[in-house]
């Protein structure tokens, strides 16, 4: 039996970072994605989000995938959001997101970042967000990568 740790930091957002993910809603569309996880045998430690994306800290089982998770994820909740009519027209994720290792030290701060979305919301928007993530996780951006 393989013995594996791989915590990963996902964020993604609505199609066009339309703010869908309001008050209840945010709370049953995070319910559904937790319970959707542990049908999946998907380790989802942590979820959380703001009106327009989601942050989610999982551990990698070892036939798990990125893409594999963020498929099972991502699509199976867009179809349950539409199916229970959360939403006055049709709801979509975005097809890109964001994912980045998290070292076993630093997984109480993501933590606690993935919990203060709300109030770092407050003062930074989406855009912002991601921008810092790339930076930081040394992504270059596109437009860069095209020269």
């Amino acid at each position: 039996m393989p013995f594996v740790k791989v915590w990963i930091h996902f964020v993604w957002s609505t199609k066009n970072r339309q703010p869908f993910l309001t008050g209840e809603i945010r709370q049953k569309v995070f319910g559904h994605i937790r319970e959707n996880a542990r049908e999946k045998q998907i380790h989802l430690d942590f979820i959380n989000g703001y009106t327009d994306h989601v942050h989610c800290l999982i551990s990698l089982g070892t036939d798990q995938t990125l893409e594999k998770i963020m498929q099972l994820i991502k699509g199976e909740s867009s179809f349950w959001i539409n199916k229970n009519r959360l939403c006055s027209t049709k709801f979509e994720w975005q097809d890109e997101y964001f994912a980045v290792g998290v070292c076993e030290s630093m997984l109480e701060n993501a933590r606690k970042y993935i919990a203060n979305q709300e109030i770092h919301h407050r003062t930074k928007s989406f855009d912002d967000e991601f921008e810092e993530f790339l930076k930081r996780a040394g992504f270059q951006k596109l437009k860069d990568t095209k020269d």
